[in-house]
């Protein structure tokens, strides 16, 4: 193999290219780009340059041309419950980690409630000292932090979890339940340690003000370590479908615990084993078992270009591009196969890579034109590997659906299609 490529299947060497550019030895390998056309004259000018352009509005919105850039609309029970319903991130339209305020996933079991924040209080009692009840103005005085972490929904990647056939989508339907943001808001153990934690109150039990009540229960040392209020996201106030005026926020784990809309935090012995984290949000094992506090996310990858329901352009030389994140940690190493896990490469981690952040991952690769297969798998730093569907197949049970972390493939045809395949 020559040293320009690092893998079977037409995988380069990142660092050959990255150290030189596209150094002769790699274009050698990889053949010219083609992809720009040559500079011409042109003797007429755009509209755009001959006429003043539009006034400076007060909130910007994106541009019409990138219209069809929206979330995956996700309704499993149309007919029946129509306000439990799930959008997707168009994963595989974004490029970067931080996840746009309007493009980030929702998951709602009782749709989306419209609160008045001057009325919206956010109350701790149970076993403390002192039951305090906060509104926005008092939190506002509070000292805040910012963090950037992704947020996982448990039922991510779902549709491929027992499906017999490959369902056809894109990454939005397929793995859109995750996204990224930079979050700030008060930490909870400042709230907590004001209200005065008794020593036998060793959870929390979260309440969300929408119509279900979701109430999910919390290890006190998780809230107390890194646990947040958060406020605002990307530097504004949190939208309505992240929980507006307020949400919990908990590093690492999964989506459903990290409770929006947040009325209520009553401090309690034991996990209080509510609806949902006893029926929906429990992990059912092959062997008949139960995992019925299963919190953290596992460590997991997704290639996002190419993926599903793309195509390619033509032979020649692409960049292999994708996420990766984990909820223990910060990822340490991404692998990336372009013949079906027969041969392996390291991409390239873009900094900065963050602790329970998506990071961009990518890897040049030279495509021949012969249909492949393209695969990628995550470690991170407690020493965990990305399994493969058999492997996540064999833990759990057939009516098991949540924490679905295991290796995406992608076929890409001879004509270069880009299809959702099992392996």
């Amino acid at each position: 193999m020559s040293d320009s490529f690092a893998a079977g299947g037409g995988l380069l060497s990142r660092r050959r290219l990255l150290g030189g550019g596209l150094a002769a030895g790699a274009v050698a390998a990889a053949g010219s780009l083609g992809l720009v056309e040559a500079v011409r004259a042109e003797a007429a000018l755009p509209a755009w340059q001959t006429e003043p352009g539009l006034e400076v509005r007060p909130y910007g919105v994106p541009d019409s041309h990138e219209a069809d850039v929206r979330r995956a609309i996700i309704q499993v029970y149309k007919e029946l419950a129509p306000a439990y319903s799930f959008s997707g991130t168009p994963l595989h339209r974004l490029r970067g980690t931080i996840t746009p305020s309007g493009l980030h996933y929702e998951v709602h079991h009782g749709g989306r409630p419209e609160l008045d924040p001057a009325r919206h209080r956010l109350r701790i009692h149970g076993l403390v000292e002192r039951p305090l009840a906060f509104d926005l103005e008092a939190l506002e005085r509070y000292p805040m932090i910012s963090r950037v972490h992704f947020l996982e929904c448990a039922g991510n990647s779902f549709m491929n979890a027992h499906a017999e056939q490959a369902p056809q989508m894109g990454c939005d339907m397929l793995h859109g339940l995750v996204s990224n943001s930079e979050w700030t808001g008060v930490p909870l153990r400042l709230l907590l340690e004001e209200a005065g934690v008794r020593p036998e109150g060793r959870w929390l039990v979260a309440i969300g003000d929408d119509a279900p009540g979701l109430a999910r229960s919390i290890p006190m040392e998780k809230a107390m370590r890194d646990g947040m209020l958060a406020l605002y996201q990307n530097g504004e106030r949190i939208r309505p479908e992240q929980g507006y005026p307020m949400r919990v926020l908990l590093p690492g784990y999964e989506g459903n615990m990290n409770v929006k809309w947040v009325t209520a935090l009553q401090v309690v012995e034991r996990p209080a084993h509510t609806k949902d984290e006893s029926g929906e949000y429990t992990d059912l094992l092959a062997d008949g078992k139960v995992i019925a506090l299963s919190f953290t996310m596992g460590v997991k990858s997704v290639i996002t270009h190419p993926s599903g329901g793309m195509s390619m352009s033509g032979p020649g030389l692409y960049e292999i591009s994708g996420l990766a994140w984990s909820g223990t940690g910060p990822v340490t190493k991404v692998e990336v196969s372009a013949d079906a896990g027969a041969s392996w490469a390291e991409a390239l981690l873009h900094p900065p890579v963050l602790d329970r952040a998506l990071v961009r991952f990518s890897i040049p690769w030279k495509w021949s034109g012969a249909p492949a297969l393209l695969q990628s798998r995550a470690h991170d730093g407690s020493g965990a590997v990305q399994p493969t569907r058999s492997e996540w197949k064999k833990r759990y049970s057939p009516a098991n659906v949540n924490h679905n972390n295991s290796i995406q493939a992608w076929r890409v045809t001879q004509d270069g299609a880009v299809q959702n395949v099992y392996t």
